[in-house]
């Protein structure tokens, strides 16, 4: 039997263990990866006492550190980032695993960096769908962690990440781009049965664009990434499969996968007419449902839970994977510590 492959070594997955579920463990390895980020590798202007402290905490990593140490840092931008860190650290340390300590930010809705928090989602991500091969699911699953912009052409729907979408431009036009509506870029992919196997090699560059025309794969892909987050969070089975439209719809539940789509869904709540402008910035629509009616609340088991997918009126994709765990009228448990 072959080995799965590997997908997205920047995350440090290979730095962690695993508890005797599959959770993600904390260790000194993983914590060190911190602290070879540029922002805390000390310059060469850096003051003794911040030489000293990321010394010392590359030997220990998980050692205490006295607010007065951060205090006592000349830089002020140093100050602020080892402060940021060592809240960071002692948050993850504090938890029985990595899917705990982020499901307490979510529960408790801890401010912490975005960068950090998309890198925990990543990691999680990273853990929970070792194993698979295909590769639709793993591009889908970077929407999680990496905001999208949205080009649209005819009825392609196409997602390209936002990192990338900012370095088109710069090289000569593809005509299969410009066929599709995609930045001029040859680093830029279109993720297809064609180019699938391209997906392995270049996963940690995040340049593959990811079609979400109706019908298409990537739109199911994201139901089966969601469906795999839920599993593996909250321990739910459910079944999420994409809708063609909005009309005739039980609107009994919904849940915003994006800013954008929350303010969708609420005025369909309400019962407004929605004006065509935003109609155009709903990207998809999925439909899930619960394998076990008794995991959702009473008053909506058996129907349905829409999940809306919306774009910003710049074509902005920013999706909030956390709504999944908060928005969901599903029975209060904890199901991590």
């Amino acid at each position: 039997m072959g080995r799965s492959r590997d997908f997205w070594l920047s995350c440090g997955h290979h730095l962690l263990d695993r508890d005797a579920v599959g959770r993600l463990l904390v260790t000194d390895e993983f914590l060190k990866a911190y602290l070879a980020r540029p922002e805390l590798v000390p310059t060469a202007e850096a003051c003794a006492a911040e030489r000293i402290l990321h010394s010392e905490l590359l030997r220990d990593p998980r050692q205490p550190v006295a607010a007065a140490r951060i205090a006592a840092l000349v830089d002020a931008d140093a100050r602020e980032n080892w402060q940021m860190l060592i809240t960071w650290r002692d948050h993850l340390v504090r938890h029985d695993s990595l899917e705990a300590a982020y499901l307490g930010i979510v529960r408790r809705n801890i401010h912490f960096p975005q960068l950090l928090v998309g890198q925990l989602v990543q990691v999680i991500l990273r853990n929970a769908l070792d194993g698979f091969d295909d590769v639709f699911i793993l591009r889908a699953a970077e929407m999680f962690f990496r905001p999208q912009k949205v080009i649209l052409q005819g009825a392609s729907i196409i997602a390209v990440d936002e990192d990338m979408e900012t370095e088109v431009g710069k090289h000569p036009p593809s005509p299969l781009l410009a066929l599709l509506g995609l930045p001029a870029a040859t680093d830029v992919n279109l993720l297809s049965e064609e180019t699938a196997e391209n997906y392995w090699e270049r996963s940690d560059r995040f340049d593959m664009a990811l079609d979400l025309s109706p019908g298409g794969r990537g739109m199911s892909a994201l139901g089966d990434v969601i469906t795999r987050w839920l599993a593996h969070l909250l321990a739910i089975d459910v079944v999420v499969e994409p809708v063609g439209d909005l009309r005739n719809l039980s609107w009994n539940w919904y849940v915003g996968l994006t800013v954008e789509a929350t303010h969708i869904g609420d005025a369909i709540w309400r019962g407004d007419s929605l004006a065509d402008d935003r109609c155009a910035q709903l990207v998809g629509l999925l439909r899930l449902a619960f394998r076990d009616p008794t995991d959702a609340i009473e008053r909506v088991r058996g129907e349905p839970v829409h999940l809306l997918l919306a774009m910003t009126a710049d074509g902005a994709l920013r999706m909030k994977p956390q709504n999944l765990l908060t928005g969901l009228p599903i029975l209060e448990a904890e199901v991590l510590n």
